[in-house]
Protein backbone atom coordinates (compact mmCIF):
# COMPACT_ATOMS: atom_id res chain seq x y z
CA UNK A 1 0.00 0.00 0.00
CA UNK A 2 3.11 2.33 1.06
CA UNK A 3 4.68 1.64 -2.46
CA UNK A 4 1.20 1.93 -4.75
CA UNK A 5 1.20 5.90 -2.73
CA UNK A 6 4.85 6.17 -2.65
CA UNK A 7 4.29 5.92 -6.47
CA UNK A 8 1.58 8.12 -7.30
CA UNK A 9 2.96 10.73 -5.17
CA UNK A 10 5.87 10.91 -7.34
CA UNK A 11 4.59 11.16 -10.44
CA UNK A 12 1.68 13.58 -9.41
CA UNK A 13 4.38 15.37 -7.99
CA UNK A 14 5.79 15.60 -11.81
CA UNK A 15 3.57 16.58 -13.08
CA UNK A 16 2.25 19.39 -11.08
CA UNK A 17 5.85 20.85 -11.39
CA UNK A 18 6.13 20.95 -15.20
CA UNK A 19 2.92 21.88 -15.54
CA UNK A 20 2.73 25.08 -12.99
CA UNK A 21 6.07 26.38 -14.76
CA UNK A 22 4.43 26.75 -17.98
CA UNK A 23 2.15 29.50 -16.76
CA UNK A 24 4.01 30.50 -13.51
CA UNK A 25 6.51 32.96 -14.73
CA UNK A 26 3.78 35.25 -16.43
CA UNK A 27 2.68 37.88 -13.23
CA UNK A 28 6.30 37.72 -12.82
CA UNK A 29 7.80 39.15 -16.18
CA UNK A 30 7.37 42.75 -15.26
CA UNK A 31 9.73 42.00 -11.92
CA UNK A 32 11.93 40.19 -13.54
CA UNK A 33 12.48 42.80 -16.04
CA UNK A 34 13.14 45.27 -13.95
CA UNK A 35 16.18 43.38 -11.98
CA UNK A 36 17.86 41.74 -15.20
CA UNK A 37 17.56 45.13 -17.56
CA UNK A 38 15.66 43.46 -19.85
CA UNK A 39 12.71 44.66 -22.37
CA UNK A 40 9.42 42.72 -22.32
CA UNK A 41 9.41 41.34 -25.64
CA UNK A 42 12.91 39.42 -25.18
CA UNK A 43 12.40 38.14 -21.98
CA UNK A 44 9.40 36.69 -23.67
CA UNK A 45 12.25 33.96 -24.96
CA UNK A 46 12.32 33.04 -21.28
CA UNK A 47 8.81 32.18 -21.37
CA UNK A 48 8.47 30.89 -24.95
CA UNK A 49 11.79 28.62 -25.11
CA UNK A 50 10.23 26.40 -22.20
CA UNK A 51 7.24 25.66 -23.99
CA UNK A 52 8.89 25.13 -27.59
CA UNK A 53 11.51 22.80 -26.39
CA UNK A 54 8.56 21.07 -24.10
CA UNK A 55 6.68 20.20 -26.88
CA UNK A 56 8.88 19.32 -29.26
CA UNK A 57 10.94 17.19 -27.13
CA UNK A 58 8.86 15.45 -25.89
CA UNK A 59 8.20 12.34 -28.04
CA UNK A 60 11.81 12.01 -29.46
CA UNK A 61 12.71 11.79 -25.72
CA UNK A 62 9.91 9.41 -24.57
CA UNK A 63 11.10 6.92 -27.04
CA UNK A 64 15.02 7.42 -26.32
CA UNK A 65 13.49 6.58 -22.29
CA UNK A 66 11.57 3.69 -23.41
CA UNK A 67 15.38 2.00 -25.60
CA UNK A 68 17.10 2.90 -22.50
CA UNK A 69 15.62 2.79 -19.41
CA UNK A 70 12.29 4.56 -17.86
CA UNK A 71 13.63 4.84 -14.34
CA UNK A 72 17.18 6.36 -15.34
CA UNK A 73 15.63 8.74 -17.53
CA UNK A 74 12.44 9.71 -15.01
CA UNK A 75 15.16 10.89 -12.43
CA UNK A 76 17.43 11.95 -15.39
CA UNK A 77 14.38 14.21 -16.39
CA UNK A 78 13.52 15.21 -12.63
CA UNK A 79 17.71 16.43 -12.22
CA UNK A 80 17.80 18.56 -15.39
CA UNK A 81 14.26 20.17 -14.40
CA UNK A 82 15.92 20.68 -10.66
CA UNK A 83 19.09 21.89 -12.10
CA UNK A 84 17.61 24.10 -14.22
CA UNK A 85 14.74 26.29 -11.81
CA UNK A 86 18.51 26.50 -9.99
CA UNK A 87 19.68 28.33 -12.29
CA UNK A 88 16.72 29.95 -13.12
CA UNK A 89 16.42 30.98 -9.30
CA UNK A 90 20.20 32.56 -9.42
CA UNK A 91 19.86 34.43 -12.71
CA UNK A 92 20.36 38.26 -12.86
CA UNK A 93 20.98 38.35 -16.57
CA UNK A 94 18.82 37.05 -19.39
CA UNK A 95 21.22 34.67 -20.58
CA UNK A 96 21.41 33.37 -17.16
CA UNK A 97 17.29 32.75 -16.66
CA UNK A 98 17.37 31.36 -20.59
CA UNK A 99 20.30 28.69 -20.09
CA UNK A 100 18.03 27.68 -16.67
CA UNK A 101 14.72 27.84 -18.73
CA UNK A 102 16.14 25.17 -21.07
CA UNK A 103 17.71 22.90 -19.40
CA UNK A 104 14.37 22.92 -17.05
CA UNK A 105 12.11 22.31 -20.42
CA UNK A 106 14.30 19.39 -21.36
CA UNK A 107 13.83 18.01 -17.70
CA UNK A 108 10.07 18.90 -18.42
CA UNK A 109 10.17 16.81 -21.48
CA UNK A 110 11.38 13.57 -20.66
CA UNK A 111 9.74 13.74 -16.63
CA UNK A 112 5.99 14.88 -17.54
CA UNK A 113 5.56 12.17 -20.15
CA UNK A 114 7.22 9.76 -18.36
CA UNK A 115 5.18 10.25 -14.62
CA UNK A 116 1.60 9.58 -17.17
CA UNK A 117 2.89 6.80 -19.22
CA UNK A 118 4.97 5.17 -15.86
CA UNK A 119 1.89 6.19 -13.51
CA UNK A 120 -0.93 4.17 -15.50
CA UNK A 121 1.55 1.33 -16.46
CA UNK A 122 2.57 0.66 -12.58
CA UNK A 123 -0.77 1.59 -10.76
CA UNK A 124 -2.91 -1.55 -11.21
CA UNK A 125 -5.85 -3.06 -9.67
CA UNK A 126 -9.18 -1.27 -9.19
CA UNK A 127 -7.14 2.06 -7.88
CA UNK A 128 -5.82 2.96 -11.55
CA UNK A 129 -8.54 5.04 -13.39
CA UNK A 130 -8.93 7.06 -10.21
CA UNK A 131 -5.06 7.45 -10.50
CA UNK A 132 -4.98 8.09 -14.44
CA UNK A 133 -7.88 10.65 -13.75
CA UNK A 134 -5.98 12.33 -10.64
CA UNK A 135 -2.80 12.45 -12.93
CA UNK A 136 -5.23 14.32 -15.33
CA UNK A 137 -6.66 16.76 -13.15
CA UNK A 138 -3.10 17.76 -11.52
CA UNK A 139 -2.66 18.91 -15.49
CA UNK A 140 -5.13 21.44 -15.38
CA UNK A 141 -4.87 22.39 -11.53
CA UNK A 142 -0.89 23.56 -11.92
CA UNK A 143 -1.47 25.04 -15.41
CA UNK A 144 -4.45 27.15 -13.32
CA UNK A 145 -2.63 27.62 -9.99
CA UNK A 146 0.42 28.78 -11.84
CA UNK A 147 -0.73 32.87 -12.26
CA UNK A 148 -1.83 32.81 -8.54
CA UNK A 149 1.51 31.29 -7.28
CA UNK A 150 3.29 33.62 -9.20
CA UNK A 151 1.83 36.13 -8.16
CA UNK A 152 2.04 35.54 -4.54
CA UNK A 153 5.35 34.50 -4.19
CA UNK A 154 6.65 37.32 -6.55
CA UNK A 155 4.63 39.56 -3.96
CA UNK A 156 5.96 38.43 -0.59
CA UNK A 157 9.60 36.69 -1.63
CA UNK A 158 11.01 37.75 -5.07
CA UNK A 159 10.59 35.99 -8.94
CA UNK A 160 13.57 34.41 -7.62
CA UNK A 161 11.19 32.08 -5.86
CA UNK A 162 9.21 30.89 -7.73
CA UNK A 163 12.03 28.68 -9.71
CA UNK A 164 13.64 28.10 -6.23
CA UNK A 165 10.55 26.13 -5.05
CA UNK A 166 10.93 23.54 -7.71
CA UNK A 167 14.16 22.64 -6.30
CA UNK A 168 13.20 20.73 -2.88
CA UNK A 169 10.13 19.00 -5.44
CA UNK A 170 12.66 17.53 -7.62
CA UNK A 171 15.16 16.53 -4.60
CA UNK A 172 11.76 14.44 -3.09
CA UNK A 173 10.48 12.63 -6.65
CA UNK A 174 14.65 11.46 -7.13
CA UNK A 175 15.32 10.05 -3.19
CA UNK A 176 11.21 9.41 -2.65
CA UNK A 177 11.48 7.51 -6.04
CA UNK A 178 14.61 5.31 -6.00
CA UNK A 179 13.92 3.18 -3.50
CA UNK A 180 10.28 3.15 -4.62
CA UNK A 181 11.07 1.93 -8.33
CA UNK A 182 13.65 0.31 -7.38
CA UNK A 183 11.72 -2.85 -6.48
CA UNK A 184 9.23 -2.02 -9.56
CA UNK A 185 9.55 -3.80 -12.57
CA UNK A 186 8.94 -2.08 -15.71
CA UNK A 187 7.09 -3.52 -18.91
CA UNK A 188 10.22 -4.32 -21.11
CA UNK A 189 10.09 -1.88 -24.83
CA UNK A 190 9.94 -3.92 -27.88
CA UNK A 191 11.20 -1.02 -29.61
CA UNK A 192 14.77 -1.30 -30.19
CA UNK A 193 15.55 1.84 -32.78
CA UNK A 194 15.31 5.45 -33.15
CA UNK A 195 13.69 6.67 -35.57
CA UNK A 196 16.30 9.55 -36.42
CA UNK A 197 15.05 11.17 -39.23
CA UNK A 198 11.73 10.84 -38.04
CA UNK A 199 12.69 12.52 -34.81
CA UNK A 200 13.92 15.07 -36.46
CA UNK A 201 11.02 16.01 -38.77
CA UNK A 202 8.96 15.65 -35.38
CA UNK A 203 10.94 18.18 -33.92
CA UNK A 204 11.39 20.42 -37.08
CA UNK A 205 7.32 20.61 -37.59
CA UNK A 206 6.74 21.71 -33.68
CA UNK A 207 8.95 23.67 -33.08
CA UNK A 208 7.95 25.71 -36.58
CA UNK A 209 4.72 25.64 -35.65
CA UNK A 210 4.73 26.55 -31.83
CA UNK A 211 7.05 28.98 -32.66
CA UNK A 212 4.72 30.33 -34.88
CA UNK A 213 1.97 30.37 -32.78
CA UNK A 214 3.71 32.15 -29.62
CA UNK A 215 5.73 35.08 -31.68
CA UNK A 216 3.74 35.38 -35.16
CA UNK A 217 1.98 38.40 -33.49
CA UNK A 218 5.05 40.13 -32.82
CA UNK A 219 6.45 38.90 -36.48
CA UNK A 220 3.02 39.78 -38.38
CA UNK A 221 1.38 36.92 -39.08
CA UNK A 222 2.01 38.01 -42.93
CA UNK A 223 5.80 38.41 -42.83
CA UNK A 224 8.31 36.44 -44.59
CA UNK A 225 9.94 34.54 -41.09
CA UNK A 226 6.01 33.93 -40.08
CA UNK A 227 5.07 32.08 -44.01
CA UNK A 228 8.54 30.30 -43.91
CA UNK A 229 8.26 28.61 -40.61
CA UNK A 230 4.07 27.75 -41.48
CA UNK A 231 5.41 26.41 -44.69
CA UNK A 232 8.62 24.36 -42.96
CA UNK A 233 5.68 23.19 -40.39
CA UNK A 234 3.56 21.81 -43.04
CA UNK A 235 6.34 20.34 -45.57
CA UNK A 236 7.31 18.34 -41.98
CA UNK A 237 3.96 17.04 -41.00
CA UNK A 238 3.36 15.89 -45.24
CA UNK A 239 6.70 13.90 -45.10
CA UNK A 240 6.64 13.08 -41.23
CA UNK A 241 2.57 11.46 -42.16
CA UNK A 242 4.78 9.50 -45.45
CA UNK A 243 7.35 8.18 -43.72
CA UNK A 244 6.01 6.91 -39.87
CA UNK A 245 3.40 5.52 -42.06
CA UNK A 246 5.79 2.51 -43.70
CA UNK A 247 8.68 2.48 -41.46
CA UNK A 248 9.00 -0.41 -38.68
CA UNK A 249 9.75 1.25 -35.94
CA UNK A 250 7.92 4.94 -35.97
CA UNK A 251 8.38 7.48 -33.96
CA UNK A 252 4.56 7.84 -33.21
CA UNK A 253 2.64 5.17 -34.32
CA UNK A 254 -0.72 6.60 -36.33
CA UNK A 255 -2.76 3.91 -35.71
CA UNK A 256 -3.70 5.89 -32.37
CA UNK A 257 -5.38 8.08 -34.36
CA UNK A 258 -7.50 5.17 -35.61
CA UNK A 259 -8.83 4.61 -32.33
CA UNK A 260 -11.73 6.68 -31.67
CA UNK A 261 -11.13 7.38 -28.19
CA UNK A 262 -7.72 8.46 -28.87
CA UNK A 263 -9.14 10.75 -31.83
CA UNK A 264 -12.19 12.80 -29.64
CA UNK A 265 -9.73 12.80 -26.59
CA UNK A 266 -6.99 14.56 -28.75
CA UNK A 267 -9.14 16.93 -30.19
CA UNK A 268 -10.94 17.80 -26.44
CA UNK A 269 -7.22 17.90 -24.85
CA UNK A 270 -6.59 20.66 -27.49
CA UNK A 271 -9.71 22.81 -27.10
CA UNK A 272 -10.17 22.54 -23.49
CA UNK A 273 -6.32 23.74 -22.66
CA UNK A 274 -6.94 26.68 -25.13
CA UNK A 275 -10.02 27.45 -23.62
CA UNK A 276 -9.05 27.55 -20.16
CA UNK A 277 -5.32 29.25 -20.71
CA UNK A 278 -7.40 31.78 -22.59
CA UNK A 279 -8.92 32.77 -19.07
CA UNK A 280 -5.80 32.09 -16.74
CA UNK A 281 -3.36 34.43 -18.96
CA UNK A 282 -5.88 37.02 -20.22
CA UNK A 283 -7.48 37.93 -16.76
CA UNK A 284 -4.75 38.65 -14.53
CA UNK A 285 -3.96 41.25 -17.88
CA UNK A 286 -7.31 43.11 -17.23
CA UNK A 287 -7.19 43.49 -13.71
CA UNK A 288 -3.64 44.81 -13.76
CA UNK A 289 -4.37 47.11 -16.52
CA UNK A 290 -7.78 47.90 -16.87
CA UNK A 291 -8.76 47.69 -12.92
CA UNK A 292 -5.32 49.29 -11.61
CA UNK A 293 -5.22 45.82 -9.41
CA UNK A 294 -2.13 44.84 -7.52
CA UNK A 295 -0.13 41.65 -9.41
CA UNK A 296 -1.27 39.50 -6.17
CA UNK A 297 -4.69 40.57 -6.22
CA UNK A 298 -5.27 40.24 -10.09
CA UNK A 299 -3.80 36.82 -9.60
CA UNK A 300 -6.06 35.53 -7.26
CA UNK A 301 -9.08 36.44 -9.47
CA UNK A 302 -7.86 33.24 -10.75
CA UNK A 303 -8.78 30.97 -7.57
CA UNK A 304 -12.78 30.28 -8.63
CA UNK A 305 -10.96 28.55 -11.62
CA UNK A 306 -8.68 26.30 -9.94
CA UNK A 307 -11.46 25.71 -6.47
CA UNK A 308 -13.91 24.56 -9.22
CA UNK A 309 -11.48 22.24 -11.03
CA UNK A 310 -10.49 20.68 -7.71
CA UNK A 311 -14.20 20.09 -6.77
CA UNK A 312 -14.97 19.01 -10.07
CA UNK A 313 -12.55 16.53 -11.02
CA UNK A 314 -13.58 13.90 -8.74
CA UNK A 315 -17.40 14.25 -9.21
CA UNK A 316 -16.35 13.94 -13.05
CA UNK A 317 -14.16 10.54 -12.68
CA UNK A 318 -17.26 8.91 -10.98
CA UNK A 319 -20.06 10.47 -13.40
CA UNK A 320 -17.87 8.37 -16.63
CA UNK A 321 -18.90 5.26 -15.83
CA UNK A 322 -22.38 6.30 -15.22
CA UNK A 323 -23.29 8.25 -18.36
CA UNK A 324 -20.21 7.63 -20.73
CA UNK A 325 -17.87 10.60 -22.33
CA UNK A 326 -20.35 11.75 -24.62
CA UNK A 327 -22.00 13.25 -21.92
CA UNK A 328 -19.39 14.58 -19.77
CA UNK A 329 -17.65 16.65 -22.89
CA UNK A 330 -20.60 18.01 -23.35
CA UNK A 331 -21.62 18.99 -20.02
CA UNK A 332 -18.12 20.49 -19.22
CA UNK A 333 -17.98 22.44 -22.69
CA UNK A 334 -21.37 23.64 -22.08
CA UNK A 335 -20.56 25.09 -18.53
CA UNK A 336 -17.25 26.65 -19.70
CA UNK A 337 -19.57 28.54 -22.66
CA UNK A 338 -21.68 29.50 -20.05
CA UNK A 339 -18.74 30.93 -18.07
CA UNK A 340 -17.31 32.60 -21.29
CA UNK A 341 -20.96 34.46 -21.95
CA UNK A 342 -20.84 35.80 -18.30
CA UNK A 343 -17.25 37.45 -19.33
CA UNK A 344 -18.85 38.39 -22.60
CA UNK A 345 -22.07 39.88 -22.15
CA UNK A 346 -23.13 40.56 -18.37
CA UNK A 347 -20.17 43.23 -17.19
CA UNK A 348 -18.36 40.24 -15.33
CA UNK A 349 -15.33 41.63 -16.00
CA UNK A 350 -15.44 45.01 -14.42
CA UNK A 351 -17.67 42.81 -11.27
CA UNK A 352 -15.71 41.22 -8.83
CA UNK A 353 -18.97 38.94 -7.79
CA UNK A 354 -19.46 38.38 -11.26
CA UNK A 355 -15.85 37.53 -12.81
CA UNK A 356 -15.72 34.74 -9.35
CA UNK A 357 -18.92 33.22 -10.88
CA UNK A 358 -18.10 33.06 -14.43
CA UNK A 359 -14.43 31.67 -13.30
CA UNK A 360 -16.20 29.18 -11.81
CA UNK A 361 -18.35 27.82 -14.39
CA UNK A 362 -15.26 27.79 -16.56
CA UNK A 363 -13.37 25.79 -13.92
CA UNK A 364 -16.59 23.60 -13.26
CA UNK A 365 -16.61 22.89 -17.01
CA UNK A 366 -12.40 22.34 -17.73
CA UNK A 367 -12.91 20.17 -14.59
CA UNK A 368 -15.39 17.88 -15.92
CA UNK A 369 -13.72 17.44 -18.93
CA UNK A 370 -9.76 16.94 -17.89
CA UNK A 371 -9.56 13.71 -15.61
CA UNK A 372 -11.87 11.13 -17.62
CA UNK A 373 -10.00 12.67 -21.05
CA UNK A 374 -7.20 11.43 -19.64
CA UNK A 375 -8.56 7.97 -18.58
CA UNK A 376 -9.99 8.04 -22.56
CA UNK A 377 -7.06 9.01 -23.92
CA UNK A 378 -5.04 6.10 -22.02
CA UNK A 379 -7.81 3.25 -21.98
CA UNK A 380 -7.49 1.11 -24.79
CA UNK A 381 -3.38 1.08 -24.64
CA UNK A 382 -0.27 -1.13 -23.56
CA UNK A 383 2.79 -1.04 -23.83
CA UNK A 384 4.68 0.87 -26.33
CA UNK A 385 1.38 2.17 -27.74
CA UNK A 386 0.50 3.94 -23.42
CA UNK A 387 3.99 5.68 -24.00
CA UNK A 388 3.08 6.85 -27.24
CA UNK A 389 -0.46 8.02 -26.66
CA UNK A 390 1.01 9.88 -23.36
CA UNK A 391 3.71 11.81 -25.42
CA UNK A 392 1.45 12.45 -27.98
CA UNK A 393 -1.61 13.35 -25.34
CA UNK A 394 1.43 15.95 -23.52
CA UNK A 395 2.53 17.93 -27.07
CA UNK A 396 -1.37 18.11 -27.66
CA UNK A 397 -1.31 20.21 -23.99
CA UNK A 398 1.11 22.28 -25.43
CA UNK A 399 -0.28 22.82 -28.48
CA UNK A 400 -3.53 24.10 -26.84
CA UNK A 401 -1.92 25.99 -24.25
CA UNK A 402 -0.11 28.01 -27.40
CA UNK A 403 -2.93 28.20 -29.08
CA UNK A 404 -4.67 30.06 -26.27
CA UNK A 405 -1.79 32.51 -25.71
CA UNK A 406 -1.27 32.66 -30.02
CA UNK A 407 -5.28 33.46 -30.56
CA UNK A 408 -6.13 35.47 -27.39
CA UNK A 409 -3.29 37.70 -26.93
CA UNK A 410 -2.63 38.38 -31.09
CA UNK A 411 -6.78 39.35 -30.63
CA UNK A 412 -6.16 40.99 -27.32
CA UNK A 413 -3.56 43.43 -29.31
CA UNK A 414 -5.85 44.25 -31.86
CA UNK A 415 -9.06 44.58 -29.92
CA UNK A 416 -7.00 47.08 -27.57
CA UNK A 417 -5.48 48.92 -30.73
CA UNK A 418 -8.88 49.68 -31.79
CA UNK A 419 -10.34 50.71 -28.29
CA UNK A 420 -7.79 53.20 -27.77
CA UNK A 421 -8.50 54.77 -31.31
CA UNK A 422 -12.48 54.83 -30.18
CA UNK A 423 -11.77 56.13 -26.82
CA UNK A 424 -9.12 59.06 -28.71
CA UNK A 425 -11.88 59.81 -31.19
CA UNK A 426 -14.68 60.20 -28.21
CA UNK A 427 -12.36 62.03 -26.22
CA UNK A 428 -11.60 64.57 -28.80
CA UNK A 429 -15.22 64.84 -30.27
CA UNK A 430 -16.16 66.25 -26.41
CA UNK A 431 -13.52 68.55 -26.16
CA UNK A 432 -14.22 70.21 -29.14
CA UNK A 433 -18.18 70.46 -28.48
CA UNK A 434 -16.78 72.71 -24.90
CA UNK A 435 -16.27 75.49 -27.42
CA UNK A 436 -13.31 76.51 -25.34
CA UNK A 437 -10.09 78.99 -26.78
CA UNK A 438 -8.12 76.52 -29.24
CA UNK A 439 -4.83 76.41 -26.54
CA UNK A 440 -7.49 75.21 -23.80
CA UNK A 441 -8.69 72.67 -26.63
CA UNK A 442 -5.02 71.50 -27.65
CA UNK A 443 -3.86 70.84 -24.39
CA UNK A 444 -6.84 68.85 -23.02
CA UNK A 445 -6.74 66.90 -25.88
CA UNK A 446 -3.18 66.27 -25.33
CA UNK A 447 -3.31 65.36 -21.71
CA UNK A 448 -6.81 62.85 -22.15
CA UNK A 449 -4.83 61.30 -24.97
CA UNK A 450 -1.67 60.55 -23.04
CA UNK A 451 -4.26 59.68 -20.13
CA UNK A 452 -5.74 56.79 -22.57
CA UNK A 453 -2.67 55.40 -23.86
CA UNK A 454 -1.03 54.75 -20.36
CA UNK A 455 -5.22 53.55 -19.35
CA UNK A 456 -5.53 55.97 -16.42
CA UNK A 457 -8.74 56.83 -15.93
CA UNK A 458 -10.28 55.98 -12.61
CA UNK A 459 -9.24 58.42 -10.67
CA UNK A 460 -11.56 61.58 -9.48
CA UNK A 461 -11.05 64.86 -11.53
CA UNK A 462 -10.92 67.82 -9.20
CA UNK A 463 -9.09 70.12 -11.59
CA UNK A 464 -10.18 73.54 -12.25
CA UNK A 465 -8.67 74.51 -16.00
CA UNK A 466 -9.67 77.79 -15.99
CA UNK A 467 -11.06 79.25 -12.48
CA UNK A 468 -14.42 79.52 -13.46
CA UNK A 469 -16.59 77.38 -11.69
CA UNK A 470 -19.81 77.36 -14.43
CA UNK A 471 -16.96 76.23 -17.48
CA UNK A 472 -15.04 74.05 -15.25
CA UNK A 473 -18.01 72.30 -14.13
CA UNK A 474 -18.64 71.31 -17.62
CA UNK A 475 -14.90 70.40 -18.37
CA UNK A 476 -14.98 67.65 -15.92
CA UNK A 477 -18.60 66.60 -16.48
CA UNK A 478 -16.67 66.41 -20.18
CA UNK A 479 -13.60 64.31 -18.41
CA UNK A 480 -15.69 62.04 -16.38
CA UNK A 481 -17.81 61.27 -19.57
CA UNK A 482 -14.39 60.56 -21.24
CA UNK A 483 -12.87 58.52 -18.43
CA UNK A 484 -16.19 55.86 -18.37
CA UNK A 485 -16.38 55.60 -22.32
CA UNK A 486 -12.27 54.80 -21.91
CA UNK A 487 -13.25 52.05 -19.87
CA UNK A 488 -15.88 50.46 -21.46
CA UNK A 489 -13.70 50.21 -24.75
CA UNK A 490 -10.53 48.44 -23.12
CA UNK A 491 -13.47 46.75 -21.20
CA UNK A 492 -14.91 45.51 -24.76
CA UNK A 493 -11.61 44.54 -26.16
CA UNK A 494 -11.25 41.95 -23.43
CA UNK A 495 -15.05 40.85 -23.63
CA UNK A 496 -15.41 40.26 -27.34
CA UNK A 497 -12.61 38.42 -27.40
CA UNK A 498 -14.56 35.57 -25.33
CA UNK A 499 -17.76 36.30 -27.34
CA UNK A 500 -15.65 35.27 -30.12
CA UNK A 501 -14.94 32.08 -29.00
CA UNK A 502 -18.31 31.29 -28.45
CA UNK A 503 -19.15 29.64 -31.54
CA UNK A 504 -15.51 27.79 -31.31
CA UNK A 505 -16.69 26.30 -27.92
CA UNK A 506 -20.00 25.17 -29.81
CA UNK A 507 -17.45 23.71 -32.27
CA UNK A 508 -15.80 21.78 -29.44
CA UNK A 509 -18.56 19.91 -28.68
CA UNK A 510 -19.54 18.05 -32.15
CA UNK A 511 -16.32 15.52 -30.70
CA UNK A 512 -19.04 14.13 -28.83
CA UNK A 513 -19.89 12.66 -31.86
CA UNK A 514 -16.28 10.89 -32.81
CA UNK A 515 -16.74 8.89 -29.10
CA UNK A 516 -17.83 5.23 -29.41
CA UNK A 517 -21.90 5.67 -28.75
CA UNK A 518 -20.87 1.85 -26.42
CA UNK A 519 -19.91 2.72 -22.58
CA UNK A 520 -17.05 0.38 -21.57
CA UNK A 521 -15.67 -0.18 -18.44
CA UNK A 522 -12.18 1.35 -18.56
CA UNK A 523 -9.43 -0.06 -16.45
CA UNK A 524 -11.44 -1.99 -14.01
Amino acid sequence: MFKKYSLSFIFILGIFICMLDTTVMNVALPAISATTNTNLNTLSWALNAYTIIFASFTIPLTRIAEIYGKKKFFFLGALLFGTGSLISGFSFTFIILLIGRIIQSFGAAILFPLSMSMGIELIEGKTRTNTIAILGITQGLASAMGPTVGGMITQYLTWHWIFFINVPLAVIIIFLGIPTLRKTTIIQSTVQSIDFFGSLLGITMLASFTSVLIEGRQWGWTSAPTIALILVALISLIVFILIESKIQEPMISLDLFKNRNFLASAIVIILSNLFLVAVTVLLPNYFVNIENYSTLNASYMITPITFCIFIMSPLSGFLLEKIGPRWLVLIGFLLMGIGYELYANFNALNNVAMSSISGAFVGMGYGIITGPITVIAAADFKGDQLSSSQSVASVLRQVGISMAVAIFVSGLYTNLASAQRKAINYSNQEIVSLHLPHNVIDSMKKQSIESIKAKKYKSKTNESPTHIKAIDEQINEKIDLIKKNSKKEFTLAFSNLYKSALPFMVFGTFSIFIFPRKKEKLYR
